[in-house]
């Protein structure tokens, strides 16, 4: 039955260097199971009727969602199918050891393109005007109009569409998520966690913006249109994680302090 969103689904991976993040998410959704086999051999299995509404919800989204070509509602029903059977057949206490691999899936589904174009021009305007902001701080020379700012040499850099930094934020949420849910002992540390990759993107899209305008300005125009161009996904990507690193390490630093402190009495 979802064969053709799954042969889709792979095709929006393939095809868009955005999403092609989606083909690591199911693997790593299986290790999450099996590195809890040792806790899930000891749960009896319990069948519970509150999987029955979920499964019968899910099947309802999932015609409405075919029957009105919306892609990303019939493919977010395929993971809340496998969550309602597993936890018919299950039980309460199995899928609540296992419950962060089926949230995990729904990173492999991409946002609905109402959601992205909407996002895309406020978070264009965004980094445009932080970015000239940190430019006049180190002295650059620039003129901003709109999401365009113009450099010395009659040279611009026009923050466009592919360059809000919309496109790495739902692989810079999954890496969050999974990054809060394994380093993170505490709900909420764990949801800040997650939380902050937001801001930590658009922090990282708009160091990526000015790194590319220093470039050009004190190097050459070669080397911001095409070295830092061709590394600007690493450039994001590698400031993004390092940031949440640091975050994570701080907010485990912070909970050892407190069980520290109950101890010492």
């Amino acid at each position: 039955m979802y064969l053709p969103i799954l042969v889709q689904l792979a095709g929006d991976w393939y095809n868009d260097d955005n999403y092609s993040h989606g083909f690591l998410i199911i693997p790593i959704s299986i290790w999450l199971v099996w590195r809890k086999r040792e806790v899930l051999r000891t749960i009896p299995l319990e069948s519970s009727k509150w999987g029955i509404p979920v499964i019968l919800a899910s099947l309802v989204v999932f015609i409405l969602g075919t029957a009105g070509m919306e892609y990303f509602t019939a493919r977010v029903s395929m993971v809340s199918l496998m969550f309602g059977v597993t936890l018919y057949l299950a039980g309460y206490r199995f899928v609540r050891e296992i419950w962060f691999a089926f949230f995990f899936l729904l990173f492999m589904i991409p946002a609905p393109y109402i959601i992205y174009y909407s996002a895309t021009f406020p978070l264009q305007m965004l980094g445009s005007k932080i970015a000239a902001s940190l430019l006049s701080i180190v002295g650059i020379p620039h003129l901003r109009q709109g999401n365009v700012i113009h450099l010395p040499d009659n040279y611009s850099l026009e923050v466009a569409e592919a360059c809000s930094g919309l496109r790495s934020l739902v692989t810079l949420l999954a890496l969050g998520a999974l990054l809060a849910y394994l380093t993170q002992t505490s709900k909420w540390k764990g949801v800040t966690l997650f939380l902050a990759t937001v801001p930590i993107a658009i922090a990282a899209n708009i160091f990526r913006i000015c790194v590319t305008a220093v470039g050009a300005y004190g190097i050459s125009r070669a080397v911001a249109e095409e070295f830092i161009h061709e590394l600007s996904g690493t450039i994001v990507f590698m400031f993004s994680l390092v940031c949440l690193l640091i975050l994570s390490s701080l907010l485990k630093m912070g909970e050892k302090k407190t069980e520290d402190g109950e101890k010492s009495p």
